[in-house]
């Protein structure tokens, strides 16, 4: 086959981009029959070794596969047309969106926010509900989940986030080593080893020399906090909610209610979740903030998964053969599962359902979501319209 050119990558993942709803686990079917059936530029085989390789890894899966497909077909700037196409869309919308906001002031406006808020309460709701059934489907990954449920609602920090996931990790290295580990045939992507090494670095690298610069540079200090949430995720865009919020919401630089009302609208919009940093970059308080602080949102948030990927591709096929590898990533994800579910009490009940109303419209939110399947826009349209019926 031969290999596109990145304008072609570009075009291929902007019409996903446009029509990618429903969150990392629907775009990946969508990936699979643009890119599998349609376009064959990847067998089976290498598509499901690619998705697995980015559900292991910190950072968003769908954006990772979909990166690593433009880097098959058209190298280094074929993986950067992927990205960009499919994340410019719903980064232009959710900014959009920032600019619109202040102006939702009038009682329909404010109700068609609070509604959002619920819409946001029942999607992480869903959230929890099916990563629970997924990742933690016995006893000890379900005690790994509730433990860090626990420790999260009793101490919803960031040192207490980042600990939970290092419990989560340990426990799985001593509990969760009884599975074989599975087999699969080598990736074959064009990244030499001295890359991967120098994308490690970088990695590591952008976690630790911001924290020490970010007293001086406003602009540090944002990137810093896009980066170290990204950097962090596991299991899922939702995960990087409760990460964010003690980013931007704990220290002043966007409002909660704008934070949730944001969250609420980004579950509308196709492609990526982690475009709700081009809205928090847009809303933040401290210059810089707009489009500038939109566009330093997006670089930052997704700078981290780009990097690990590009850092593990190489080492992956022996590393993935290790039985405590895969122990460690099996209570890592079951702590995420218990994270996000202290999160979804901590961050977002408490602040969203104040009355019986409040709760029935967030109930049946999370009802058409898990037993009707219903897209995630005409639930943020049905949720909107349920706040302005309460205000």
């Amino acid at each position: 086959m031969r290999e596109r050119s990145a304008a072609e990558v570009f075009l291929t993942f902007l019409k996903l981009g446009f029509t990618s709803f429903g969150g990392p686990i629907a775009h990946i079917g969508y990936f699979r029959q643009e890119m599998v059936v349609r376009h064959r530029w990847v067998d089976d085989a290498t598509y499901t070794d690619l998705v697995a390789l980015c559900q292991f890894l910190p950072g968003p899966a769908s954006s990772q596969v979909g990166f690593s497909l433009g880097l098959i077909r058209a190298r280094y700037w074929g993986a950067l047309a992927a990205w960009a196409g499919f994340t410019l869309p719903s980064a232009v919308l959710m900014t959009a969106f920032a600019y619109g906001a202040g102006e939702l002031s009038s009682p329909i406006g404010l109700g068609a926010l609070h509604g959002l808020k619920l819409v946001a309460v029942a999607i992480v709701a869903q959230a929890v509900w099916g990563m629970a059934a997924t990742l933690c489907p016995d006893r000890l990954r379900a005690s790994i989940g509730c433990v860090a449920a626990v420790i999260i609602l009793l101490s919803n920090s960031s040192i207490a986030q980042i600990g939970v996931i290092l419990l989560g990790g340990i426990a799985g290295f001593w509990l969760c080593r009884t599975a074989a580990p599975t087999m699969q045939r080598p990736l074959e992507i064009p990244i030499s080893r001295r890359v991967s090494v120098v994308a490690m670095g970088l990695f590591f690298g952008l976690l630790a020399v911001p924290p020490i610069l970010s007293t001086r540079s406003q602009g540090i200090a944002l990137f810093d906090a896009f980066y170290r949430s990204g950097a962090l995720v596991f299991g899922g865009g939702h995960v990087v909610l409760p990460l964010l919020s003690k980013a931007f919401v704990t220290p002043g630089w966007v409002s909660q209610d704008s934070f949730l009302a944001g969250y609420g609208a980004a579950q509308a919009m196709p492609g990526p979740l982690f475009t709700f940093a081009a809205y928090l970059g847009a809303m933040s308080e401290p210059s810089p903030h707009g489009i500038a602080g939109a566009a330093l949102g997006i670089a930052g948030i997704f700078l981290p998964g780009f990097l690990i990927l590009l850092g593990t591709i190489p080492f992956w096929d022996t590393f993935r053969r290790r039985i405590g590898a895969q122990a460690v990533m099996r209570g890592v994800n079951a702590a995420v599962v218990g994270l996000l579910g202290g999160s979804l009490y901590s961050l977002l009940w408490v602040n969203s359902v104040r009355s019986p109303g409040d709760f029935a419209v967030a109930l049946m939110g999370f009802v058409l979501l898990v037993r009707w399947r219903a897209p995630p826009l005409l639930v943020v349209i049905l949720g909107a319209l349920g706040g302005i019926a309460l205000a």
